[in-house]
C-alpha cells in the first residue's frame, strides 16, 4: 500500500485513456492504431515520468527520507516531474544539471526552482560520472535522510510503475510502441506484456545500440517466455533533442489530424517512425497497435 501522502496525491489524477486514431495511411494497410494518452494524467506529472517515480518516491517515505537528489539536463522532464511531486509531498530536492548555468533560465529551470529544487550545475564528465550511481545510497557522499534517484528515475522500483501501462489495458493489442530515452519505460513494458505482444521502442539517441544491452539487464530474468522486442535506432533525427522540418511538420501535421499534442524529444519521433514502417508494410494487415504517449509535453515550451 502507498504511503497516505502518495495516495492523496494520486487522487488528483485522471485515469489514462485509449483514443483510436484514423487516418488514410492505416485504412489503406488494413492497420488498427490507438494511442494510450498518458499525456492527460495529471498537467504537470504527466506520462511515464510518474510511472517511474511513483514508487520510488513510496520507498523513500517509507525510509523517512527528508531530500530527493537526482540529475538531468537543462530541459529535464524526469527533473520537472521529481520537483513537482516533492514539493506536494513535502521533500526537499535537489538536481545536478548537465552544463554550465545558462545566462538566461528556460521555462523547465524555473519551474524547477519555483518548486523548490536546489539546482546544481556540473560539467559533463561530472554528469557521465553520476550515471554510474544506480542504488539510493550509492551517491559518494549521501547523507542521512537523502535519497538517490538515478538518471531519467531509472531504478526496479520504476519499472513496477511503469508495468501498469499494460495492466490497467481491457484489451489486448498485437504491438505495442513506446519511445525510449534510458530504456527503463521499454523494459517495464516488456515485463508486463503477455508473450503473444510485440513490443517496439523508438530510440530519440543516436547510436544507440547499447540500450540493447541495457534492456536486457533491466528484464525479469525469472520469466519463461519474454514477448519480442526490438528497438528502432533510425529515427533520432540527428540526436537527442534534435530534430528537423520534417519532424516539425509532421508534429503540426498529426495535431491538425487527430487532435493530439506530441513532443519533439520523444514522442514525435516515436509517431513518425511507427508511421514510416507502416507505409513501409513492415506490419501484417490486420493488426492492433497501441502507440503509448508518454507525456513530456512541457518541453515544447523551449
Amino acid at each position: 500500500m502507498l504511503q497516505p501522502a502518495l495516495t492523496r496525491l494520486e487522487q488528483g489524477f485522471q485515469s489514462s485513456r485509449l483514443t483510436q486514431i484514423f487516418d488514410p495511411l492505416l485504412a489503406q494497410k488494413n492497420i488498427e492504431c490507438w494511442v494510450k494518452r498518458d499525456d492527460l494524467i495529471h498537467p504537470v506529472i504527466s506520462g511515464n515520468k510518474w510511472r517511474k517515480l511513483k514508487y520510488s518516491l513510496d520507498h523513500a517515505l517509507q525510509l523517512h527520507s527528508h531530500t530527493v537528489l537526482s540529475m538531468g539536463g537543462a530541459y529535464s522532464n524526469h527533473l520537472h516531474a521529481l520537483a513537482y511531486a516533492c514539493q506536494q509531498l513535502g521533500l526537499n530536492s535537489m538536481g545536478f544539471i548537465r552544463g554550465e548555468k545558462p545566462k538566461r533560465i528556460n521555462p523547465t529551470l524555473a519551474d524547477l526552482q519555483q518548486w523548490g529544487m536546489v539546482l546544481q550545475y556540473i560539467s559533463r564528465a561530472e554528469y557521465r560520472t553520476l550515471r554510474q550511481y544506480k542504488d539510493h545510497q550509492a551517491l559518494p557522499g549521501i547523507k542521512t535522510g537523502e535519497y538517490w534517484l538515478p538518471e531519467g528515475g531509472a531504478t526496479e522500483l520504476a519499472l513496477k510503475g511503469l508495468a501498469e501501462m499494460v495492466t490497467e489495458l481491457d484489451t489486448e493489442f498485437d504491438v505495442i510502441c513506446v519511445p525510449c530515452g534510458t530504456g527503463t519505460t521499454l523494459a517495464g513494458i516488456i515485463n508486463a506484456c503477455p508473450e503473444n505482444t510485440e513490443v517496439y521502442g523508438f530510440s530519440a539517441l543516436k547510436g544507440a545500440g547499447f540500450l540493447q544491452e541495457d534492456v536486457k539487464k533491466l528484464l525479469n530474468t525469472s520469466r519463461l517466455n519474454t514477448p519480442r522486442w526490438n528497438i528502432q535506432l533510425d529515427y533520432h533525427f540527428g540526436g537527442f533533442a534534435k530534430c528537423n522540418p520534417a519532424l516539425l511538420l509532421f508534429m503540426q501535421d498529426f495535431a491538425n489530424r487527430h487532435a493530439i499534442t506530441l513532443e519533439q524529444v520523444y514522442t514525435a519521433k516515436m509517431f513518425y517512425g511507427l508511421f514510416d514502417l507502416i507505409a513501409q508494410d513492415h506490419f501484417r494487415p490486420g493488426q492492433k497497435i497501441l502507440a503509448i504517449h508518454t507525456g513530456g509535453l512541457q518541453g515544447n515550451r523551449a
